[in-house]
């Protein structure tokens, strides 16, 4: 398969085949990421995709899960998305489930009904960048939406029935918002309530503007016991129903699994051992860490 530049794609979709129907980032404005400042963001035409859906059908026939890439493949017109899910469906007959990107402001752009459309032609998990539930983060590293966006996206989506995974950065707001980044998060998250939520830790890239910030001395990095402790704080205000809760992401110091509320209170109390102990030797290096 040929991609143009490097493709990210979410961990649990580790085993998918990826096609880049799109290409970037729509809005690429974070200061925290750097993953798509290089490319500039284009919808593939009918026809390469055309192209792209045959070339991955007799490489991989066999394929039980596609992902749709870059960072903002949610931005086609329903229509054509729909067209997109027919054609994928059609080419590959052991395919399962089908993601996707979804940037806050183009799952907002969508209607109710057509998010259900989505869902009725095969769309089964929409991946949701929450980032933090402060609106004194989200300005800072200019994620273009307010709290309550965010959370009437992540509803739309959880109403449509398509399944809903959201992802938060924890040490985003930096030392001076810690506590605000956890509590205003657990909000954010309880509100919209979603099936699956990850957590991931800040890192940043040579090329991401925050970097900046924190090299003039702006912007300080939480240590990997701020960290537990912002993460700690985040867990015990988080309020959902029925949600599997990952910290499995190569970044994170520290490899977490619950479901939730029910092994709440076992989290809580392996993130109180770890800290309150400094098991510093479950604590994954820094060098191990990644993007």
């Amino acid at each position: 398969m040929f991609y143009e530049g490097s493709i990210y794609r979410p961990p649990s979709e580790s085993s998918s085949l990826i096609l880049q129907v799109t290409v970037g980032c729509k809005h690429n404005q974070c200061t925290f990421c750097s993953m798509y400042k290089g490319k500039t963001f284009r919808q593939k035409k009918r026809e390469e995709i055309d192209v792209i859906i045959e070339e991955g059908a007799s490489l991989y026939p066999f394929a039980e899960r596609i992902f749709l890439a870059d960072g903002d493949a949610l931005t086609f017109e329903t229509e054509l998305l729909v067209d997109i899910l027919k054609k994928i469906y059609a080419r590959f007959p052991h395919l399962k489930r089908v993601g996707i990107y979804g940037g806050p402001l183009d799952i907002l752009a969508k209607s109710p009904e057509e998010l259900s459309l989505l869902k009725q032609h095969g769309l089964h998990i929409v991946y949701l960048g929450i980032e933090s539930g402060s609106a004194e983060v989200l300005q800072h590293i200019k994620k273009g939406v307010t709290p309550q966006e965010m959370i009437n996206a992540g509803q739309r989506i959880v109403a449509s029935g398509i399944l809903l995974s959201c992802t938060v950065i924890s040490g985003l707001g930096g030392t001076a918002l810690t506590k605000e980044h956890a509590l205003e998060t657990a909000k954010v998250v309880s509100a919209i309530d979603p099936q699956y939520f990850g957590t991931l830790t800040l890192m940043l890239d040579p090329e991401a503007p925050l970097r900046r910030q924190m090299v003039a001395g702006t912007f300080k990095l939480l240590n990997p016991w701020e960290i537990l402790e912002e993460l700690k704080l985040m867990i015990e205000h988080l309020e959902v129903h029925n949600c599997i809760y990952r910290s499995n992401h190569a970044s994170n110091y520290l490899t977490l699994k619950a479901h939730l509320p029910e092994e709440k209170d076992a989290l809580l109390s392996k993130l109180t051992n770890v800290i309150e102990q400094h098991r510093k030797e479950l604590l994954r290096p820094e060098t191990w860490r990644g993007l």
